[in-house]
């Protein structure tokens, strides 16, 4: 349950200006504004309370911000596996649960660019509390850094046992209803979570039982085991601008339509049973103006015409929102237990929760700035998501738009889509077939 990035850099034209050290130097002191990267959890004994943070006192920056390289010739394709490494492991919980790896090695772009990348990964129980993952704390819109004043951190001393127990009753007698909603949690776990979405949300999950079917079977909704792959797939952002523009709906609606495209022609390859009525169904975290809602929506997979598959999916998002069949920002926090400050952080841990029965993938697509970001006078070039898998999910899509790209970044199961390759070429050539139906 960690979400992260895989952040692509140009070397700046000092080479020095930007190394290994320069990087801890640069982490060290942006963490000064999210002081929860340099805190850790701690259990209440007995489970009396919710886990809290407190200060490490062993904070060590060497630790968190790590250095890897790629060999001989530092391929996409090395870059992908490495990825899909560093994410299958577990973070340390007896530590601030974050990391930060810079990969050199990387081979020039086609435009002749040196670069290196910068991967990360945030238990999402920090991404959902600050707001911010790490790669954006580094990130500035000119070459020159802003200076962050030094502010002279210290760690607070660490509460023992008995005076996390303490601090736990006292707490419980200012909230009583906490104890009830912690015991719960600790004896039933998933059917606590249950009854707790009933009464806090209202009903939920029963509305969405009555207003949705069961998401129809699919090779991507199976067992899944601890190991990871990672796909990346580059566009551009104007293309689905000129298809949207063409034939109406939203960027997001040309993104579905794409995604469906893809899914289409990677259950092709696979020599899967493909028709006309073949549906797959995405949940998809959108932003409306109170904060967060997540929509299920049908993608027309069987459809062979990608003009019709958009309209489809034009018609299906309007139709949800319309219909008020999406799920509230509100009853979101209730299903999950905090409040998710990113569309990636919330789709990661909404589809942990609602899993099998009522969709088969998650495509969470986040905006990102329109101009160029750089990372101590380094320019990034591309950035790719990395949402984390589901029970009983082999496949999550997560997207960036930036700088007139779109990024998609495809976490998989290892065993489940050794192909996943196939699928983000799949998805150049389902963006493709939009384009060229346009003109």
């Amino acid at each position: 349950m960690h979400v992260g990035s895989v952040a692509l850099f140009a070397v700046p034209d000092d080479e020095q200006a930007f190394d290994y050290e320069a990087l801890c130097d640069l982490v060290a002191h942006r963490i000064s504004l999210q002081p929860r990267y340099r805190q850790k959890v701690r259990w209440v004994p007995g489970h009396l309370a919710n886990p809290v943070w407190v200060d490490d006192e062993d904070f060590d920056i060497a630790y968190h911000v790590r250095r890897s390289a790629l060999p001989r010739p530092g391929s996409d394709d090395q870059l992908r596996e490495l990825v899909g490494r560093v994410q299958s492991r577990a973070l340390d919980r007896d530590r601030p649960l974050w990391e930060l790896y810079l990969v050199e090695g990387l081979a020039a772009s086609e435009t002749g660019r040196a670069r290196f990348a910068i991967i990360t990964k945030v238990h999402h129980a920090v991404a959902g509390d600050v707001g911010i993952d790490i790669t954006s704390l580094l990130l500035d819109e000119t070459r020159h850094p802003r200076e962050i004043a030094d502010d002279g951190w210290s760690p607070g001393r660490e509460p023992t046992g008995p005076e996390l127990v303490v601090g736990a009753v006292l707490d419980n007698l200012r909230r009583p209803t906490q104890v009830l909603d912690t015991v719960r949690s600790e004896v039933t776990d998933v059917r606590a979570a249950a009854n707790r979405v009933l009464g806090a949300a209202g009903g939920v999950l029963s509305a969405v039982r009555k207003s949705l079917q069961p998401a129809p079977a699919s090779p991507l909704n199976v067992t899944v085991g601890e190991q990871r792959r990672f796909g990346m797939a580059a566009t551009d952002l104007e293309d689905y601008r000129h298809v949207r523009k063409a034939h109406g709906g939203t960027v997001n609606d040309v993104v579905l339509a794409t995604v469906a495209g893809a899914l289409r022609i990677w259950l092709l390859t696979r020599g899967e049973s493909v028709t006309g009525a073949t549906t797959l169904r995405a949940l998809v975290p959108v932003s409306v103006p109170d904060g967060l809602s997540a929509l299920f929506v049908d993608l027309p997979v069987g459809e062979a015409s990608p003009v019709v598959r958009l309209h489809r999916v034009s018609y299906a998002t309007k139709a949800h929102q319309e219909s008020g069949r999406s799920i509230s920002a509100e009853s979101i926090r209730s299903l999950s237990g905090f409040a998710p400050p990113t569309i990636h952080s919330a789709a990661a841990r909404l589809g942990a929760r609602m899993t099998r029965r009522l969709f088969n993938v998650v495509v969470s697509n986040v905006p990102g700035p329109q101009q160029p970001m750089y990372a101590g006078g380094a320019q990034l070039l591309a950035c790719y998501p990395v949402v984390p898998l589901g029970q009983d999910q082999a496949l999550t899509i997560g997207l960036t738009s930036y700088d007139g790209g779109v990024f998609y970044g495809l976490n998989v199961d290892r065993d489940a889509m050794p192909d996943v390759d196939v699928l983000a070429q799949c998805i150049e050539e389902s963006l493709g077939e939009l384009v060229e139906a346009v003109r």
